[in-house]
């Protein structure tokens, strides 16, 4: 019984941080869509959400709200890289967005699982499964066929999307390997991102001379009130983002904050078709993602099945959810 009982709030805490993510994740991607269309500058756009970030966690532990540790110098090392492969996948996401639509953006991303199986075949993880390769590929093949009928392709912003899918499959992986040998939170992984991304983004933005004409542009663009909603709604959003993000990673795995997105990412395009000025529609296009997602959902499935067979490993956040 006391097992059974152990059991429940871990399930509970595992289908809320999956639920969570998804549900963060599908609205970040609409309301970055909104706010590049707006404010090219994404450098800054992105060291915004980290000032916002870290001190918001600051003050949380200093008024006793987050149980978060200080700075520790021997785990920032440790976590430098996973601070730089985070900022570099958005970064690069949101400069793709600038010249690729919703659906396709969403059927290259949904090519992360391919490369974490591949990172993680070469850490020795070992060959996945039949139906597990299959579903990969087929999801790739999608996005071929998807992009053949792309009227708006713009190889370009299709580049940036597949470098952006490198990096977030780094991160992905060092997040979890670092949450599991260092036992640290997600609010703590999250504090540790924000604080050494700043010094590595507010140079990018002085060497690409985004600064000070994105200062100068936020300065003439404060008098639109929809603009400062689409703002503070994406600073927010992105705090929540990356809060349920390592949360869903820690507690589950990489994979399945992977197959989360797979799954949001089906919503996401049918709205995408729609939304933000809508896509041009053409049957090549519209057969390659049905494609992309039927192997993404195909994949959902398989890797639900194998995670069945295994037992939940514990980790801080599922310690606190027990006490």
């Amino acid at each position: 019984m006391e097992n059974r009982r152990d059991a429940d709030p871990i399930s509970f805490l595992s289908l809320f941080a999956a639920l969570s993510y998804g549900i963060a994740s599908m609205a970040m991607v609409f309301i970055n869509k909104a706010i590049v269309m707006q404010y090219s500058h994404s450098m800054t756009l992105l060291t915004f959400q980290q000032v916002a970030t870290a001190l918001l966690i600051y003050v949380g532990r200093k008024t006793g709200y987050t149980r978060s540790k200080g700075l520790d110098l021997q785990t920032a090392k440790r976590l430098l890289p996973v601070s730089l492969f985070y900022n570099a996948n958005v970064a690069f996401a949101l400069a793709s967005l600038k010249g690729v639509n919703i659906p396709m953006y969403i059927a290259i991303k949904r090519l992360t699982p391919l490369a974490v199986l591949i990172a993680g075949f070469f850490a020795g993880k070992g060959r996945p499964s039949t139906q597990v390769t299959l579903s990969v590929l087929l999801t790739a093949g999608g996005v071929v066929i998807a992009a053949l009928g792309d009227f708006s392709f713009d190889l370009f912003g299709y580049g940036l999307a597949f470098v952006s899918v490198f990096f977030q499959t780094m991160y992905l992986v060092l997040v979890e390997k670092s949450g599991a040998e260092d036992g640290l939170s997600s609010v703590e992984i999250m504090f540790y991102n924000s604080f050494l991304s700043l010094p590595f983004l507010i140079f990018l933005i002085i060497v690409t001379r985004e600064f000070p004409d994105s200062l100068v542009l936020l300065i003439a663009k404060s008098n639109s009130f929809s603009f400062l909603v689409i703002l503070i709604l994406s600073l927010v959003m992105g705090i929540i983002l990356n809060y349920t993000m390592f949360l869903c990673t820690i507690v589950n795995s990489a994979l399945t904050t992977t197959i989360v997105g797979v799954l949001k990412g089906v919503g996401s395009t049918t709205l995408g078709f729609f939304l933000l000025g809508g896509v041009k529609v053409h049957g090549l296009n519209v057969t390659g993602l049905v494609i992309n997602t039927a192997g993404g959902l195909w994949y959902s499935y398989a890797k639900y099945r194998q995670r069945k067979r295994r037992p939940l490993k514990l980790t801080p956040d599922i310690e606190a959810h027990r006490k």
